[in-house]
């Protein structure tokens, strides 16, 4: 292949080293979650979990080699091919997939399965990057934000047929990129408003509380603002509509299923079951605050070798870290994968087309979620809803999924100034 087809020299070998390192630091502290100093085996054996994730890791790297060396115009050209791929998987999954848990979430042959819930979120990018590529598109407009919203929501329906509320959570991500594009803020100050009353609600034992401090603000706004008639009833349906909600959210929380409700009362009041459903939260705050400021050193977790943090591979690696190298540790990943969002944030904004740009922010919309949430999860300031950490939990799909989605964008920004012909 010819050189200025590879285009290395306009590659953004930042990104790319700092995905090196997570996915490294990552392969050791998914060693040190598994080892066992009774029964010590090689971070290279095959019959183990680090063993297995560097046979993943391999296979991430053909897929980099692959993509780098495709032409840039092919992720444009076959983006809606994709997304109907993975949403037919996604639609077949409950009828073809193997139950785990009570949740059918993979497909394939044997010992080799996928999640396809992990590789539609690309695919999910690519066609939104497709369908607002157009010089019509106007996110201002209602029926263009009514069909971004279909591309989003079809994966979110099938994935919650699953049923995986996690990972169909981290589809609303995409507004993180919306928002960019420019709709309109008032759905993001309605979102906002209704995160907050609902956590209110959640929190606050009696709603009688939370109904007559809604009254106050709406009162409130009402005096500060223009006395103009329509003001004054809108607010006053706002308040009703904010009170109304504020009483049915908590019938709507008792149709989940249970242990999503306790997951959900556990976040508000973490004594409520410490042996049982808050078991994972507790015992992962006990290891990241067992650290310290340099943590045990590796290997040498109590809390990690005597499994006291279920699932500590995979959704609560994060815990593994901050006991076995502390804060110091913790701050280092954290700041690499800072690190790796702004650096993202500068390549989807020196893109020179709509495509790359809305394809950039939707990785960095997905990366940041799920950065963002599974910190939280681990040191309970969210509910546990099964998010990996990118790069750094145990798992193929993920890790794949992950790989592929990062690298796309940085082979369609090696290729920037080969796009300057299309649209914006």
């Amino acid at each position: 292949m010819r050189q200025d087809d590879l285009y290395i020299n306009k590659i953004d070998w930042i990104s790319i080293l700092i995905y090196v390192a997570l996915v490294t630091i990552g392969w050791f502290n998914i060693y040190a979650a598994v080892f066992d100093e009774q029964n010590a085996k090689s971070i290279f054996d095959l019959s183990i979990n680090s063993g297995q994730q560097l046979v993943r890791i391999g296979a991430a790297l053909i897929m980099i080699l692959l993509i780098m060396v495709a032409d840039y115009r092919l992720f444009d050209n076959l983006s809606l091919i994709l997304y109907g791929i993975f949403i037919l998987l996604l639609a077949v999954t409950p009828f073809i997939g193997k139950e785990v848990n009570g949740q059918i979430l993979t497909v394939g042959f044997g010992s080799i399965r996928i999640q396809p819930a992990e590789f539609a979120k690309f695919a999910t990018a690519l066609a939104l990057a497709k369908f607002m590529e157009r010089p019509s598109f106007d996110l201002s407009q209602v029926k263009y934000q009514l069909q971004a919203l279909a591309i989003i929501m079809v994966p979110v329906i099938l994935i919650m047929l699953q049923p995986d509320t996690g990972t169909a959570m981290v589809y609303f991500a995409f507004f993180i990129m919306l928002y960019r594009e420019g709709m309109p803020q008032r759905y993001y100050v309605l979102a906002l408003t209704l995160i907050a009353v609902s956590l209110l609600a959640l929190g606050i034992e009696n709603n009688l509380y939370l109904a007559f401090a809604i009254l106050a603000v709406i009162t409130i706004l009402i005096l500060l603002g223009k006395k103009s008639f329509t003001r004054i009833i809108s607010f006053i349906v706002i308040g009703i509509l904010m009170i109304g909600y504020t009483y049915s959210l908590d019938y709507a929380v008792s149709k989940l299923p249970q242990h999503q409700q306790n997951r959900i009362m556990v976040l508000f009041n973490p004594d409520l079951d410490p042996l049982g459903v808050g078991w994972n939260v507790t015992q992962s705050k006990i290891a990241i605050g067992s650290g310290g400021f340099l943590g045990k050193g590796y290997l040498e977790g109590t809390q990690t070798k005597f499994d006291f943090v279920p699932e500590q591979h995979t959704d609560f690696i994060f815990c593994t870290l901050g006991e076995e190298f502390g804060w110091v540790g913790s701050f280092v990943v954290i700041l690499l994968f800072c690190t790796l969002l702004i650096r993202l944030v500068i390549m989807a904004e020196r893109q020179k087309t709509r495509f790359s740009r809305v394809y950039g922010y939707c990785v960095v919309s997905i990366l940041l979620f799920h950065f963002a949430i599974n910190i939280a999860m681990t040191i309970g300031l969210f509910p546990v809803v099964g998010i990996p950490l990118p790069f750094f939990s145990y798992g193929g799909s993920s890790l794949w999924a992950f790989t592929i989605l990062l690298f796309i964008f940085i082979k369609l920004d090696s290729h920037r100034v080969q796009m300057l012909g299309r649209m914006k």
